[in-house]
């Protein structure tokens, strides 16, 4: 069986920045294992799964609406943001006349999508604003070089809040202890020090993706939210700090939380299975 396979790199307009994802769109589900060896293989962050919806006969209103499922080398993940991206930029580019794209996913239910004038596309996420943590749990403290004073979490992962982009830039994780942490994944953070941007962050996953994440948009979920409220303002821009880099523009609006980013196709192909 031959699949098509699509590779983007999303929140970058730049080739080889950003976060890559696999789109692999499909009549049926493949078995479950079979997606995660498809993902294991491509050893990307994140390989999308997509089948179109067909439950009802009218094609006006399916035509643009999918079921997605997200998997990383690892595990199938609840909620990928770069892939979701990744994954609209390959239905608008075959779809020329599509405005607007929705996604089904069991975890987070309809997500809406929108190509926005400026060639940026639009993704309409929950808020997943993350509480404080009482007792910074012992793996969490002795997993990273620097001792985390303010941290909070969420469904998805531990967010540190640092007071400088030093300590972000330069923290040294110990995935063993991280791992520890499982089934949550590790986020730092702190404000911006440069006028581009309102905060900067990076992303540890070796519970469910491997290592360092170089663009993660589900976190901006609750990161949006967290640095709203510090900076009293909505409107947001954010760097994501890895070695790839990646620039996402956050709208905190209730809740929901918008995030726009830019994709950039890497390749298109087929693989057999």
């Amino acid at each position: 069986m031959q699949l098509e396979i699509n590779v983007v790199d999303a929140f970058t307009d730049t080739v080889f920045k950003g976060n890559s994802a696999a789109v692999i769109i499909t009549d049926n589900w493949l078995s479950d294992e079979l997606m995660q060896s498809i993902a294991m293989e491509n050893n990307l962050s994140e390989t999308a799964f997509l089948v179109a919806d067909e439950s009802s006969n009218d094609e006006s209103i399916n035509k643009d609406t999918y079921h997605i499922r997200w998997f990383s080398p690892l595990t199938e993940i609840d909620f990928c943001g770069h892939a979701t991206l990744a994954s609209a930029f390959v239905l608008f580019s075959k779809n020329p006349d599509l405005a607007v794209i929705k996604f089904v996913a069991k975890a987070v239910g309809v997500l809406t999508i929108v190509q926005t004038d400026n060639g940026k596309i639009r993704m309409d996420f929950p808020n997943k604003k993350p509480e404080k943590v009482g007792v910074i749990p012992e793996n969490l403290s002795a997993g990273l070089s620097i001792t985390p004073v303010e941290v909070y979490r969420n469904s998805q992962a531990y967010f540190v809040i640092y007071p400088s982009e030093a300590d972000v830039l330069s923290i040294v994780r110990d995935n063993e202890k991280l791992k520890q942490l499982a089934p949550l994944d590790v986020v730092v953070t702190c404000q911006s020090e440069s006028e581009n941007y309102d905060f900067i962050s990076r992303y540890f996953w070796p519970a469910n993706g491997g290592d360092e994440d170089p663009v993660t948009g589900s976190a901006h979920t609750g990161l949006a939210p967290l640095w709203a409220e510090r900076l009293h303002k909505n409107e947001l821009r954010a760097y994501q700090a890895s070695r790839r880099g990646g620039v996402l523009d956050c709208v905190v609006a209730g809740d929901r939380v918008f995030i726009s980013g830019h994709a950039v196709q890497y390749l298109t192909g087929f693989i057999t299975v």
